[in-house]
């Protein structure tokens, strides 16, 4: 058995290219597949199918890219109400490539029509195998550490799917220590109730028996309660996912380019409402930027974010950082950023500026800018000085609770922000007063600052540290 494992960090998500001989298959690909396609043409694997796990609420499924350039099969849960020409699965049915048996498992309860999918050797072959399980595909179900959130789908789903993935951990958990673990969901997912402590992508079934509170056996009631209990928000264009992948994303076939634009196309762009997304460094943002543009630092998060403030189907202007700028590993920014948000399906973007923010400037167009902080400034100001200026604390509610920081700022979480910039407006933009905003880091700060910015709203960025640092000044 050959297993390659491609993993997303900022969507914290996990696909797999497993292989058995000259045949493989791909489990969970995202939309991006041609790095898949290329792994396995570089082993001279040929892939025979794609399966997938469940309808997936985070990404856009690569599976017809896939087919469209291999001709695969498409294994899908039968239970998803694919509306695409498929190959429907559930219990016990199987996939065979080389001298291994991919069966099916009905594991439902991060979505109803969920499956895991167990790897076993073809009994009889020379192997002398005797078919027991040696990998087992969880998708959303069991993960490292913890479960695949059962509240995606509404509060009225909620309660009977956590009970669901109860019980479907607790039928995987009777399978042998040996067992390897590969979850689609890990670290970094909203798709996931709690994050493994250590970090690891992958596990045993043995090691999830010690570390995992879903596999300890717990009772069915006890588990609901924690499992429903301290969750994050997750982004608003998750809603658009599943119909998306249900119907089947358009084939791009590669990675599309990004056109260069020219700074008058770029102004006619936002004069007809197509959103400029600034992806350069946050006080370079600050202290120039187009006007009504916003912040999203390009990063691995970048696309969450973008996908939190920016609505589905938009079209985007991309402003880029300095030419020789890289992106994490070396890679354009401009193709870092486009992969990103391909994969959340934001497919409507026009370019991106040519030659950056000094083209916008040398066609004689106006620039805005606001002033920067850290978190011990604003400590300074707000203690030592005795100023009670106003403070706008954007991080998730499970933050505030753990981290309180200052207890008079106003709360609202960043993915809440486009729709309550109003609750706003009378308190800051009547007057000269600026509204200093903070998160954690200053990454989710600087999104929020530009929104205000593009407002009109008067703001002050906390550009660095975050409400966890506060009780320490």
């Amino acid at each position: 058995m050959d297993l390659e494992v491609f993993v997303t960090p900022g969507l914290g998500d996990n696909s797999y290219l497993l292989a058995s001989g000259d045949e493989a298959v791909v489990v969970d690909p995202q939309r991006d597949a041609w790095r898949f396609l290329a792994a396995a043409d570089a082993h001279g694997w040929r892939i025979r199918a794609v399966l997938e796990t469940h309808v997936h609420n985070d990404y856009v499924s690569g599976a017809h890219e896939i087919r469209a350039a291999t001709g695969a099969d498409l294994v899908v849960p039968a239970r998803g109400r694919y509306t695409f020409a498929h190959r429907a699965a559930d219990e016990g049915d199987e996939v065979v490539i080389g001298d291994l048996r991919v069966v099916a498992r009905a594991t439902p309860g991060h979505t109803p029509e969920h499956l895991a999918w167990e790897v076993r050797r073809v009994e009889g072959r020379e192997s002398g195998s005797d078919g027991a399980v040696q990998a087992l595909f969880t998708g959303g179900s069991l993960l490292v550490g913890s479960a695949g959130r059962s509240d995606l789908l509404g509060a009225d789903l909620a309660d009977g799917l956590a009970r669901d993935q109860y019980r479907s951990i607790q039928r995987l958990a009777a399978l042998p220590d040996t067992v390897r673990i590969l979850p689609t969901h890990g670290a970094g997912s909203f798709c996931v109730s709690a994050s493994a402590a250590d970090g690891a992508i992958t596990s045993t079934l043995g090691i999830e028996r010690f570390v995992n509170p879903a596999v300890w056996g717990i009772d069915e009631d006890a588990f609901v309660r924690g499992h429903l209990s301290g969750l994050l928000a997750y982004p608003e264009y998750y809603r658009h996912m599943a119909p998306l992948n249900r119907a089947g994303a358009p084939v791009l076939g590669s990675q599309p380019p990004v056109p260069a634009l020219s700074a008058d196309t770029v102004a006619a762009c936002a004069a007809d409402g197509t959103w400029i997304v600034d992806i350069r460094d946050r006080n370079e943002f600050a202290a120039a930027h187009i006007p009504g543009s916003i912040n999203v630092e390009l990063a691995d998060s970048f696309a969450a974010y973008v996908g939190w403030v920016v609505p589905f189907g938009e079209r985007i202007v991309l402003v880029l950082p300095e030419p020789d700028a890289t992106a994490p590993g070396g890679t354009d920014p401009g193709d870092a950023a486009i992969t990103q948000l391909l994969r959340i399906g934001y497919d409507r973007v026009v370019g991106a500026l040519g030659g950056g923010l000094d083209a916008w400037r040398e066609s004689g167009r106006e620039t805005r800018r606001y002033a920067t902080a850290s978190m011990r400034e604003l400590h300074r100001e707000r203690v030592a000085r005795g100023n009670p200026v106003p403070v706008l604390d954007v991080r998730q509610a499970e933050e505030w609770r753990t981290a309180p920081a200052l207890t008079d700022a106003q709360r609202i979480f960043i993915g809440d922000l486009p729709g309550r910039l109003n609750e706003l407006d009378a308190g800051a933009g009547s007057s000269a007063s600026e509204i200093w905003v903070h998160c954690a880091t200053g990454y989710r700060a600087a999104v929020a600052a530009s929104l205000l910015d593009r407002a009109g709203i008067p703001v002050r960025l906390v550009a660095s540290g975050g409400g966890a640092d506060w009780a320490g000044f």
